[in-house]
Order: C-alpha cells, then sequence, then structure tokens
C-alpha cells in the first residue's frame, strides 16, 4: 500500500496537495490520500454549515474509503468490479466528488487528526489550532500523464461563498519526521489555494455601523438601506413587532436567508460605537455588537478595526483583543472577539458589548472633525457599511479649535476673558 499525499491550505486563501510516496505507488490498485485544509486568514473564518471541498476527476477514479470526511453522494456503482481495503464497497463514483468533514462525535476508527468539527474552521487569530482540518481517503484509477504522474484533478472549489480556488499546481513534495532523525517523503504535493472576495459574496453588505458621542446628542443610525432596502430583492426577508413570534415557528434549519427584524439598515448585524467619556489624558469608548438575525447565532464572531488610536489601547473589558497591522510605527487595525464560555456566542436578537481605554496620542488626539471614530470596521470578516464623515456627531459651536487646548490653558483663556470684561466694566 502506497501513499499520495493531498494538502489543501489557505493564505488569505485555503490550499490543496496531493502527493504519492513512489512513481510506482500510482500504478497500485489503492492510493491513501491525505487531504489537509488550512485556513491562513487573520480575521475570517468559516462557520457552520461548513467547507464543501468539490473537485472533478481526470480519469475514472473511485473513492473507495475515507476517514474524517465523506462524500455527500455515493454516485451510480453498479458497474465497479472488485472492493476496497477491507473488503469494503465504494465510498464513491462520483465524477465530480464533494467531501464534507465529520461532525463532532463521529466514531473514533473513523476520525483522523484535525477533524470531525462539522467543517468549521477558526481564523488564524483566534485559533491556530482549530484552523486546520483533515481527511484521507482510499483512490483507486487514477490515470497518468506521459511520465507515468497520477492526472491532476480540476476544478476545484471549497463551497463556501465569495471564493473560488486555482488551478492545482506542483510544490515541493511534504517531508515528515518519523523517529526524531529520519525523515520520509511522498512523490509529490500538489497544492489548491483558495481567494475570498466579498463582491463573490453577495451583491450588499451584511453588517452596518452606527455612531454616538457624550458631546453631541444626535445618535447617526446606519445608512439607510445598508442591506437592501425592505422587499428589496437584495434584502434579506424581515419581520417586525408581533411578527417576531413567528421566526420561532419556522422548520429546523430556517430560511435560506437571513430573517430579520425590519429597520431602516436591514443588516443582520449593527455595530454601534459610542464614545463616552473624555479623562485628562484618557477617553473611553463603547462598541455594541447587536444581532438582528432572528434564526441564526453567530458563533467564534470577530469584529475588526481600524482607529489610529487603537495602538494606544490601554485597557479592555469583556472582549478579546489582537493588533492586526503593524509596520514600524503603524498600528491601527486590531480584532475582538469574544470570551470562550461567555460571550463568543453572538446569539439571535442578542447583543455583546464592550468597554475600552484608549490613551491620548500628544499631537493626534482630537474630538473635532469625527476624528475618534473608526474608518473602517469587519465583522466576521464583512467589511460594514459606515455613515457618511458629514453625518458623524460633531462638537458644539466652536468647540472644534477647542478640542486640543488643556486645561491649564482653558483656565488662562477663562481669567483673561473675565478680566477684560472688568476693565470693559470699568472703563
Amino acid at each position: 500500500m502506497h501513499m499520495i499525499r493531498w494538502i489543501r491550505t489557505g493564505t488569505s486563501p485555503l490550499i490543496g496537495i496531493f502527493r504519492p510516496s513512489t512513481q510506482e505507488a500510482t500504478r497500485c490498485a489503492h492510493v491513501l490520500v491525505m487531504a489537509s485544509i488550512h485556513n491562513y486568514q487573520l480575521y475570517r473564518h468559516i462557520e457552520r454549515p461548513g467547507w464543501r471541498l468539490g473537485w472533478a476527476w481526470s480519469g475514472n477514479e473511485i473513492i473507495w474509503e475515507t476517514w474524517g470526511g465523506e462524500t455527500t453522494e455515493q454516485g451510480k456503482c453498479s458497474g465497479v468490479h472488485g472492493s476496497g481495503p477491507g473488503g469494503a464497497a465504494p465510498h464513491c463514483c462520483e465524477k465530480r466528488p464533494v467531501m464534507v468533514d465529520l461532525p463532532p462525535g463521529a466514531p473514533v476508527k473513523k476520525q483522523v487528526a484535525n477533524c470531525c468539527r462539522g467543517g468549521v474552521l477558526s481564523s488564524l487569530t483566534q485559533n491556530n489550532r482549530t484552523a486546520v482540518a483533515a481527511f484521507q481517503m482510499y483512490v483507486n484509477g487514477f490515470d497518468h500523464d506521459a511520465r507515468g504522474n497520477p492526472e491532476k484533478p480540476v476544478n476545484f472549489s471549497i463551497g463556501v461563498p465569495g471564493y473560488t480556488c486555482s488551478n492545482v499546481s506542483d510544490v515541493p513534495a511534504t517531508r515528515s519526521m518519523v523517529d526524531g532523525q529520519r525523515h520520509v517523503q511522498v512523490l509529490m504535493t500538489w497544492q489548491i489555494i483558495c481567494s475570498y472576495s466579498q463582491f463573490r459574496d453577495g451583491p450588499s453588505p451584511s453588517c452596518c455601523v452606527s455612531l454616538s458621542s457624550f458631546y453631541n446628542n444626535t445618535i447617526v443610525g446606519c445608512p439607510q438601506c445598508s442591506c437592501g432596502c425592505q422587499g428589496s430583492a437584495s434584502a434579506p426577508h424581515c419581520l417586525s413587532g408581533g411578527e417576531q413570534s413567528k421566526a420561532q415557528a419556522l422548520p429546523d434549519g430556517g430560511p435560506p436567508a437571513p430573517l430579520v427584524r425590519c429597520t431602516d439598515h436591514m443588516c443582520p448585524i449593527r455595530v454601534h460605537w459610542h464614545v463616552k467619556q473624555n479623562y485628562k489624558a484618557y477617553w473611553r469608548v463603547k462598541a455594541t455588537i447587536t444581532n438582528y438575525n432572528l434564526v441564526s447565532n453567530y458563533s467564534d464572531w470577530n469584529l475588526v478595526v481600524r482607529h489610529p488610536n487603537l495602538r494606544s489601547l490601554t485597557q479592555l473589558f469583556s472582549f478579546n483583543y489582537e493588533p492586526l497591522i503593524q509596520y514600524g510605527a503603524i498600528n491601527d487595525t486590531g480584532m475582538f472577539w469574544g470570551i470562550q464560555n461567555y460571550n463568543q456566542m453572538l446569539l439571535q436578537d442578542g447583543n455583546v458589548q464592550t468597554e475600552m481605554i484608549l490613551k491620548k496620542d500628544v499631537g493626534d488626539f482630537t474630538f473635532s472633525g469625527g476624528w475618534a471614530f473608526p474608518r473602517r470596521v469587519y465583522f466576521d470578516g464583512h467589511e460594514c457599511a459606515m455613515p457618511s464623515p458629514d453625518q458623524y456627531p460633531a462638537l458644539p459651536n466652536a468647540a472644534g479649535s477647542d478640542a486640543r487646548v488643556s486645561p491649564v490653558q482653558r483656565w488662562l483663556i477663562a481669567i483673561s476673558c473675565l478680566l477684560s470684561l472688568c476693565a470693559h466694566l470699568l472703563v
């Protein structure tokens, strides 16, 4: 029995690889294929229903047995003769198989390392151990090229909206250590990279941002029709008022599209950024994420915010945080996510929130011009619709030029004005 190894990984993508241990291995009756999927994206994960790895065989290959995954269809195997290892019947005879991850709790004899999480892949920042998936399969019937190597499969897909996959490419054969001093390697490794595009994912955003501050009573809501207008083809279905109880009567699995609370923005997710308080050397922000989706929870959610003062984040409550982009003195993008067994699950029609204290950067900090509000916001890797900058909560009249003035300078200005008034009265 010989081995082909097929590794799938991802860099803002995901990748796949195929490899046999010797050339003669590809001519054996059954070849062991090992595949792995790596999510190298820092802040975009794959949630339920999970990845569905599909491809098209170049010849008449048959999958006889699998571990760590299974195909969604067996296909027509009536014309297949013989049996697999251990006398097994063919697992899949489809020309274009689709492989899915086994669910948690799969029988131990069907498990391999990094399998059996229902197709869920964490982002690399949140948990690099669960950002990997793997499965194995015995394959028979490879066609071969002029050099005697197996023909590459084609037309790969990951089965997640927004992703497109490259053609198969050859990469150096994978080597592994077997006893602390000896390495073994397979004949070849094939790689596929799958990249994400929000434009391919959907015609509209799936989240929006609203803003408020302590120095202005105005609450700037999400832009109208951020995720589509009510009744439009691009907007999710919505329920209002007493109709929301109908969501509980939906069949298992829910509707094919999100079912949200009816709002002006029609987004499943709203992120609210509130500039809460001003101190002498610090300022305080409250961020709230609200789930308007009436039928779906968001597990292992994450929030990415771009703001120049994040490099001076001093204290954070109720969330985890990790800087994402650090280049020299630039550190303006960070990722927030929930605490395990506390708020890593954003429940349907619920919310999670945090407060953060940031140190004022001398020479940069100001409340004027909307500086205190984020430049960009992403939820679960999707960019959120933001209000226009000219709608941001503004400082009271004449406060803009005062935004950088120190308390001592304010006292001096006040005393100067009083002295001027007294002089005027004496005259």
